[in-house]
């Protein structure tokens, strides 16, 4: 099983971007989807959830700005990112599995993530 995040980049403050995450080697279609970020010297933490039927959650830090979608037919979620922030700077990762883990982040191993840089 392969994860691979894609997407970021530089972008200005208010912009926004569009990080995709691919699943390979497994159909992820009865898995719940997580997206995570880690900026530097902090701890990974949650960005969204999103489950096998669609409903989606998100950390207050970016709830209304954030939304997270899939389309289970190519093994694929997506974060969208609108009037991003300079806080909102960090790599970001995607992870998927049973929906306890995924609001852990409790995983054997993580994909390469992406590294998103807002600028003020």
């Amino acid at each position: 099983v392969q994860l691979q995040a894609s997407g970021g980049g530089l972008v200005q403050a208010g912009g926004s971007l569009r990080l995709s995450c691919a699943v390979s080697g497994r159909i992820f279609s009865n898995n719940a989807m997580g997206w995570y970020r880690q900026a530097p010297g902090k701890q990974r933490e949650l960005v969204a959830t999103i489950t096998s039927g669609g409903a989606t959650n998100y950390a207050d830090s970016v709830k209304g700005r954030f939304t997270a979608s899939r389309n289970n037919a190519a093994n694929t979620a997506f974060l969208s990112m609108n009037s991003l922030k300079p806080e909102d700077t960090a790599v970001y990762y995607c992870n998927y599995g049973k929906f306890g883990a995924v609001v852990t982040g409790v995983f054997d191993s993580w994909g390469r993530g992406t590294l998103v840089t807002v600028s003020s």
